[in-house]
């Protein structure tokens, strides 16, 4: 008898019909003589509706209500598939996360687990029920409810399946596992049967939505074996574990298209010690979360510093970096909207010359300008045109030998 945790998002239980169909998959499971325990989404797009119900009668919008109102969805989705499974004749008992045992920092809108107490699920597994548990949602340390942030609920299943040592932890979504690439860029891309911890916390870093990046960094931290799947096909997915040393590696893995982000440029930027310092401490007392950053070299003294940020930092992110450019002595600070980035990631990297060349070489020939280069062990990332995205990210997907035969 295996123990697997099972975790449904927003469209694995959209409507009646969904949750009905979750409800018999979970019967299903059981019958083959595992354990199950569940975690669930809100149904949909109803944290989207919150969101924007929220905004219609409040400018001010204070955390600790906002984390109120959005975990509602999740503890509304549990209780009816609870409900559905009833009528199959399996018994289930609803928890919300605080109920749960998760306890969170005091951050609201995006709070960070800080220990789990599975003492009420566990209870419900000895008594022969399945727990279903709300996703993405704790009690803080000042005994408030928290939401972990979009895409919390995959960590909910993670670190649920670390604490009671399951053998998986099935993340069930509306896509059929991990791509080499988009397929709606790339109609060759084909699922993956298998892909380490790395290789997927690189490609979702570069722009890969799914599964949430935290999860994985939790994954592979507590080394929780992931098995990505689809909620509608309920076809074997991507098994995402550990970088097995003992085989060879493909050189590339997967092409990740990101279309973002946007460039600023800080231009005449004094060349001495603490200037950087200063210019990126302020944006991170903003909470702007910084990506690429390439610096020119020095031209009489000052230089350029280009770094790339989400779009929804660009406004503040340039506020604070005109307010910024008379005190460090910069002379002027710009913005391009325009720009994506395609992101080649890989194992086999390491070990294998040339990579850089062939991306270089491929994007040329495609008539593409490389703006800014970032790499690391297993990635290369190049900023380009958003115009150009798409066809970059075919031609890469070719070039390295990705696309489904």
């Amino acid at each position: 008898m295996a123990l697997v945790v099972q975790k449904f998002g927003g469209t694995s239980v959209a409507d009646p019909d969904r949750i009905r169909a979750v409800a018999d998959h979970i019967a299903r499971t059981r019958r083959r003589g595992d354990e199950v325990v569940v975690v669930v989404s809100a149904m949909g797009k109803e944290t989207d509706e919150l969101l924007h119900l929220a905004g219609q009668v409040s400018r001010t919008r204070p955390g600790r209500e906002m984390d109120m109102l959005i975990t509602a969805g999740e503890r509304k989705a549990t209780a009816l598939l609870c409900m559905a499974l009833h009528d199959l004749g399996v018994p289930a008992d609803s928890f919300t996360g605080s109920q749960a045992g998760f306890v969170t920092d005091v951050n609201h809108t995006n709070a960070k687990v800080l220990e789990v107490r599975p003492d009420r699920v566990r209870e419900a597994m000895e008594a022969g029920r399945v727990p279903v548990v709300a996703g993405s949602q704790g009690v803080s340390s000042d005994r408030d409810v928290t939401f972990l942030g979009r895409g919390g609920s995959d960590t909910t299943a993670v670190v649920l399946a670390k604490v009671l040592a399951a053998d998986a932890c099935e993340l069930y979504t509306d896509v059929s596992g991990v791509f080499t690439a988009d397929p709606r860029i790339v109609p060759a891309a084909r699922r993956m049967s298998r892909v380490s911890f790395d290789e997927l916390l690189e490609m979702c870093a570069c722009g890969c939505p799914k599964p949430a990046m935290r999860a994985v960094e939790a994954a592979r931290t507590h080394n929780v074996v992931l098995h990505v799947r689809s909620a509608f096909t309920w076809e074997p997915g991507t098994w995402v574990t550990q970088e097995d040393a003992d085989m060879e590696q493909v050189i590339v893995t997967g092409v990740v298209p990101d279309d973002s982000e946007a460039k600023v440029t800080v231009s005449g930027v004094p060349d001495r010690p603490g200037i950087a310092a200063t210019l990126f401490r302020r944006l991170a007392d903003l909470d702007v979360n910084v990506d690429m950053i390439v610096q020119n070299v020095s031209d009489h003294g000052s230089t350029d510093i280009s770094f790339t940020i989400p779009h929804p930092d660009l406004e503040r992110a340039l506020e604070a970096m005109a307010e910024m450019s008379a005190d460090i002595g910069a002379t002027g600070v710009s913005s391009d909207h325009d720009v994506a980035r395609v992101s080649l990631v890989g194992a086999g990297m390491k070990s294998n010359p040339g990579v850089a060349a062939t991306v270089f070489e491929t994007l040329a020939a495609e008539g593409v300008n490389i703006e800014m280069i970032s790499t690391s062990a297993i990635r290369i990332s190049c900023v380009i045109r958003e115009a150009d995205l798409e066809r970059a990210t075919r031609a890469l997907h070719s070039a390295f030998g990705l696309d489904a035969v």
